[in-house]
């Protein structure tokens, strides 16, 4: 009987710290174990709806999306009320996981190998990746800028595709429609809160 209250007290113990333990995540096997995530939820055994839903969650997860956010209104962050910027947090995310997961959901199991990686500092890392070529497409060169101040949660700032950053992109368009009514950040508003209707 002591044996066996000593076992489960140790079973118990072993549990307790393993659930408060931390582990660092290297941000190659991160990359590689979001997509695939990514390919499971874009089995074609779901449908449209589900997709969407399940890369929702996925990206909500693993995206630095308020982080892209601030990024992508640049200089204009500086400018606007605190009311105005949670404004911005709260539409953007919205608008963030609206376009990335109905542009995602019209991919068929895609299949993408991490290659390399390269520790740019202590708060960021590059993940180098491929997207497999079929018949029906090329190959395509894909870095992951990997936010990883916290080891233990490693975030996406931004994904540069053949060279092209989205970040920056979404950074400029922003900034094109902003300037094209003298600076009014609600004119950016408005187109987000249109698309994401």
């Amino acid at each position: 009987m002591r044996l066996k209250k000593f076992l489960i007290f140790t079973f118990v113990i072993i549990n307790f710290v393993g659930i408060n333990q931390s582990y660092s995540i290297e941000p190659d096997v991160f990359v590689q174990s979001t997509v695939n995530r990514a390919s499971e939820a874009l089995n074609n055994k779901y449908s449209k709806e589900e997709k969407i839903e399940k890369l929702k969650q996925i990206a909500s997860e693993t995206v630095d999306i308020n982080g892209i956010g601030y990024y992508t209104l640049g200089a204009y962050r500086k400018n606007i009320s605190d009311n105005e910027i949670n404004q911005y947090e709260m539409l953007f995310e919205q608008y963030f996981l609206k376009s990335f997961s109905s542009r995602l959901a019209e991919y068929s199991n895609p299949e993408i190998e991490v290659v390399s990686k390269e520790k740019l500092n202590e708060n960021y890392t590059m993940v180098s990746s491929i997207l497999v070529g079929t018949e029906q497409r090329p190959e395509v060169k894909i870095d992951w800028r990997i936010y990883t101040k916290n080891p233990e949660n490693p975030l996406i700032r931004d994904l540069i595709i053949e060279g092209l950053s989205l970040a920056r992109t979404q950074k400029e368009e922003f900034s094109s429609i902003i300037q094209s009514k003298d600076g009014d950040i609600n004119a950016l508003f408005s187109i987000l809160k249109e698309f994401i209707k």
